[in-house]
């Protein structure tokens, strides 16, 4: 078992996806101290990540220049549907809002998992490749395959994801993740890797000070098992490697 980019999925294929660990980021507009934080975990383990980006910063270059790492684009049409222009007056103009940020961009996943025909027809248009808007919770039972969409996008859903975790109260077994028989794609968010989140609850409770990082300091996890302590886990496991938290 070993880690891999999106990228190397061919469905044609199960080698390219069968056993391996897809380890992807929703940027979710973090600040750079908190994407920062991420990195440095997953650059001291060499470790391969796909990162959804929200945002432009200056870490997007550093990214970049890591062979290990790939960007792809995480577009808001919240806004958008409640009628507001921030990113854009139409579909195509929130996309391009966000390649405007990651031009070689091939991935794609909505904030929110926001899709439809049409928003797929635009991603395929404008040269995306891999959709990876779709969620089948680890607990359906479903043995997740990567599949072509009706306009020739590759569909690769997710497992797992951080908040849904807390939500669903899973165990935070990771043997039993790393045992599932399907497509192994989980989602993380920078924020709960920094907070170790063990409680959505507790979280909400921070989100006033999201862009002050001397004040989120103050609400770090440093007693409980959560979402830091399972992606270490996860790495250590998968590494076969001892981590420190």
């Amino acid at each position: 078992m070993m880690f891999d980019l999106i990228k190397n999925i061919d469905i044609k294929n199960t080698n390219t996806w069968k056993n391996k660990i897809f380890l992807t980021f929703d940027l979710d507009w973090c600040s750079d101290e908190i994407l920062e934080y991420t990195l440095e975990i997953l650059e001291e383990y060499n470790v391969k990540a796909t990162f959804f980006v929200t945002h432009n910063t200056k870490l997007l270059h550093k990214i970049n220049k890591n062979p290990n790492f790939d960007l792809g684009i995480h577009p808001n049409f919240n806004f958008l549907l409640n009628g507001n222009f921030k990113y854009g007056k139409n579909i195509e103009e929130v996309i391009k809002f966000y390649l405007d940020i990651v031009p070689d961009a091939k991935y794609v996943r909505s904030h929110s998992l926001t899709q439809s025909s049409l928003i797929l027809n635009f991603f395929k248009n404008l040269g995306l490749k891999y959709s990876c808007n779709t969620f089948i919770p680890f607990s359906s039972g479903i043995e997740i395959k990567p599949f072509v969409l009706f306009n020739g996008l590759i569909e690769c859903p997710h497992f797992w994801e951080d908040d849904i975790h807390l939500i669903y109260k899973w165990k935070w077994e990771v043997e039993k993740f790393l045992n599932y028989k399907g497509l192994k794609i989980f989602n993380f968010h920078p924020i709960h890797i920094f907070l170790n989140t063990n409680m959505l609850e507790k979280y909400e409770s921070t989100k006033k000070h999201i862009k002050n990082y001397k004040e989120l300091k103050k609400f770090v996890n440093k007693t409980n098992y959560g979402v830091r302590y399972f992606l270490m886990d996860l790495i250590c496991e998968v590494n076969k490697s001892t981590v420190y938290r």
